[in-house]
């Protein structure tokens, strides 16, 4: 499953600590990750991690109960996508980041269905509910991971 990137052709950044921010910014193992890594841990889940096989590369990847596990950015994943677009309307290079953080959203979408076709549950948790409280977050899921187990089948 491929998709097109957005182009930074043309665009320049904001400012230099922007630039700077841009960079420290990880795709893997970010603070919310090996937070809910942790908190999984310490309740006896064990997992695997970015699983390439699977659509969308999953954060944390639950093989024996099909549960893929993405901890999504706030920012890059569009939480509040409405009041955010709005927002982001009156910023620096405003076109290329509506459509950047659109065109993230229809991915992860794209990617649940396709996870979903191939009988994989999918959990999306937003960073901030991560930070708030990892342990109510490893909660949920072990209450999802029970469910299937006594089969209850996709979520």
């Amino acid at each position: 499953m491929k998709i097109r990137s957005i182009s930074f052709k043309g665009l320049q950044p904001a400012s230099r600590a922007a630039s700077r921010m841009g960079r420290g910014n990880t795709a893997q193992n970010t603070r919310p990750e090996l937070l809910l890594r942790r908190a999984l841990w310490k309740r006896g889940i064990r997992y695997r991690l970015h699983d390439r096989s699977l659509a969308g590369t999953p954060d944390i990847v639950l093989p024996r109960d099909r549960i893929a596990i993405f901890c999504d950015g706030d920012f890059w994943h569009g939480r509040s996508w409405p009041q955010r677009r709005k927002k982001l309307r009156y910023g620096v290079n405003s076109s290329y980041w509506i459509a950047k953080i659109a065109a993230n959203i229809r991915r992860d979408r794209k990617v649940n269905r396709t996870l979903q076709r191939f009988r994989w549950n999918t959990i999306r948790i937003w960073e901030s509910s991560i930070k708030r409280d990892a342990d109510a977050v490893a909660e949920q899921i072990q209450s999802v991971i029970y469910k299937t187990r006594d089969g209850g089948g996709r979520h």
